[in-house]
């Protein structure tokens, strides 16, 4: 991903903030990149419309259908392995623009008891993307949540799909002097907004590194609101029965700064215009792992998505789909292919983690 050329521009709510900060001192990086993304006038999911070429990025469903008809396979073969209850909640977190969803849908045409068994539940707090996915989805019976909290008693399938990364993070630096919270201020010269590091440590319940083990300038990231969100839906999975499949780039620990934003299809000052650009930082799924296993769901990996997709059979499905096809359109397929599975695009940086009831066995794509 290339730098962006588009001119940052002072937004409404940089000044909001910077009015706040000047008033009640610095904030918070959690409280930035909520304020950022989800403010609900001025914040990025609320105001723009982020996702396809005309948008800000691209996601793995909308770079090829194959990527959500394997999906809906995955959580067909989870449901038969739950005894193909009669009823069940599928649930999907994030869920853009609709089309992981539409095309889970259209691979469950396969099957019309689970089908008719899916109680269809996307939590989405944009309205913008709740437009495309009604869209999108017309004619199929859908409830829109805020979290996922309002899901209602029973089995439940759940698929979040670069959605953890964008839960607010929060970051230390280490300094000569200790561990301490990073913060945002405004710039003395009233230029925007610039990093600050806090002037006490953070609490005792903040678990960091090591100063020992650290360099001065190491960042270390943490998501609360990630592993409290992995926390509830293990003991969803626990109390109900059922599977959850998060797939998002990511890592294991939290050493390192990730925090990144992106504008136009390339990368963005993450101060810079806020409401304005995507902001995301690595999942740490160590984190989430532990979270879920606390909570007494079985975990399985992460695995790359390279791996992952492999072993749900992405290459011949590409065949199949390739067939009778241009060669052009051939073509076409297989470098959409490349660019979900190869080491080199998005094969080894995104993961796939699967969260399960106890009972159940290995899911596919995770065999060990």
């Amino acid at each position: 991903m290339t730098a962006n050329a588009v001119k940052a521009e002072r937004t409404p709510l940089e000044e909001r903030l910077i009015a706040l900060i000047k008033a009640n001192g610095p904030i918070t990086v959690a409280d930035y990149m909520s304020d950022a993304l989800g403010h609900p006038h001025d914040g990025y999911y609320t105001s723009q419309s982020p996702i396809g070429a005309d948008g800000d990025f691209t996601t793995a469903p909308e770079i090829s259908q194959i990527f959500g008809e394997l999906i809906g396979l995955w959580l067909i073969q989870s449901w038969t392995e739950m005894g193909a209850p009669a009823f069940f909640n599928l649930v999907e977190l994030g869920p853009g623009r609709g089309v992981l969803m539409a095309d889970i849908l259209r691979a469950a045409l396969l099957r019309p008891k689970f089908r008719e068994a899916a109680h269809i539940l996307l939590v989405e707090k944009s309205g913008r993307l709740r437009v495309e996915q009604r869209r999108r989805l017309k004619g199929v019976p859908t409830v829109w949540a805020d979290s996922f909290a309002e899901t209602p008693p029973g089995p439940i399938l759940l698929v979040a799909n670069e959605f953890f990364d964008c839960l607010p993070i929060s970051q230390y630096v280490r300094t000569a002097a200790g561990w301490r919270e990073r913060l945002i201020d405004a710039a003395a010269d009233g230029s925007g907004l610039v990093f600050r590091a806090a002037p006490t440590p953070p609490l005792p319940s903040v678990h960091l590194p090591e100063l020992e083990d650290s360099a001065i300038g190491t960042v270390f990231e943490t998501c609360s609101a990630a592993t409290e969100l992995a926390g509830e839906i293990a003991r969803a999975l626990v109390a109900q029965g059922g599977r959850a499949l998060i797939i998002d780039y990511g890592r294991l620990g939290g050493i390192g700064e990730t925090l990144q934003a992106v504008r136009g299809h390339g990368y963005w000052p993450v101060l810079a215009s806020p409401g304005r650009a995507d902001i995301t930082a690595h999942v740490n799924f160590e984190a989430l792992a532990r979270a879920a296993i606390a909570a007494g769901a079985t975990v399985w990996g992460p695995v790359s998505q390279e791996v992952f997709l492999e072993r749900l059979g992405v290459r011949a499905r590409a065949e199949r789909l390739s067939k009778g096809r241009s060669q052009e359109e051939a073509a076409a397929i297989a470098r959409d292919v490349a660019r979900l599975a190869s080491p080199e695009q998005m094969g080894e940086v995104f993961r796939a983690m699967a969260l399960s009831s106890p009972p159940l066995p290995p899911p596919a794509g995770f065999e060990p």
